[in-house]
């Protein structure tokens, strides 16, 4: 483990050893990796098949889906659901899950909650859930939704707005024995999110643009 990484809090000792998927994600909703998990309602845990292909990756659970306990299904996950089938992705056989796995947001008890981006802190201690899934899912295509994705993933100094929609061999997470191994691929494209907050004409535009980067996740499935 790094240096840098070490100054960081971190959820590694609450990631069960040699455990399956449900096993993990049971395990996370005793997660106290940081203090995200204190304010939030529950753990926000990945879901999808074990057998998918395909994992998206975003940033973190919206307010929706803190109350629900499940990733998106809020409005970004719905317009998710349909730039997907737009681009020939079949919604129920990916893996969706998010870098940081507790809502940070602001607003007391009783007021809205409003969406407060997490820190680099909060994104490393929040690593090991994701690598975990990363390790037993082993999927051929990783798509990363938005700069916090991103930076988790491939680097923090990743430039979705310059990068998005661009193929590159992903070695799987760092933590895996084959990790150095050309393990398939990652990719990265906006967060459905970004489009909901674009206004006027330019929606349909930004919109069209995460269906054609999600094409080229699909074009790699052979779809």
């Amino acid at each position: 483990m790094s240096q840098v990484r070490d100054e960081y809090p971190s959820a590694q000792k609450f990631v069960p050893d040699n455990a399956s998927l449900t096993e993990i994600a049971e395990a996370a909703r005793s997660c106290q990796g940081c203090e995200l998990y204190e304010p939030a309602t529950q753990t926000v845990f990945g879901a999808g098949p074990p057998s998918a292909r395909v994992v998206l990756v975003g940033e973190q659970p919206g307010d929706v889906e803190d109350q629900r306990g499940e990733p998106f299904v809020g409005p970004a996950g719905r317009l998710l659901d349909r730039a997907l089938a737009d681009a020939g992705i079949d919604r129920d056989q990916a893996y969706v899950t998010n870098a940081v796995k507790h809502f940070r947001f602001t607003g007391s008890a009783g007021k809205r909650r409003i969406h407060q981006k997490p820190d680099l802190a909060h994104i490393t201690a929040c690593k090991p859930w994701l690598e975990a899934e990363l390790a037993l899912l082993a999927p051929e295509v990783v798509v990363a939704l938005g700069a916090t994705a991103a930076a988790a993933l491939i680097s923090p100094s990743f430039r979705v707005t310059k990068q998005r929609g661009q193929l590159m061999s992903w070695d799987g997470p760092s933590g895996s024995e084959d990790a150095g191994v050309h393990a398939g691929w990652i990719m990265a494209t906006v967060h459905p999110s970004s489009i909901l907050r674009t206004q006027g004409e330019g929606r349909d535009a930004a919109y069209d643009g995460l269906v054609a980067d999600l094409r080229v996740a699909a074009r790699t499935l052979g779809k």
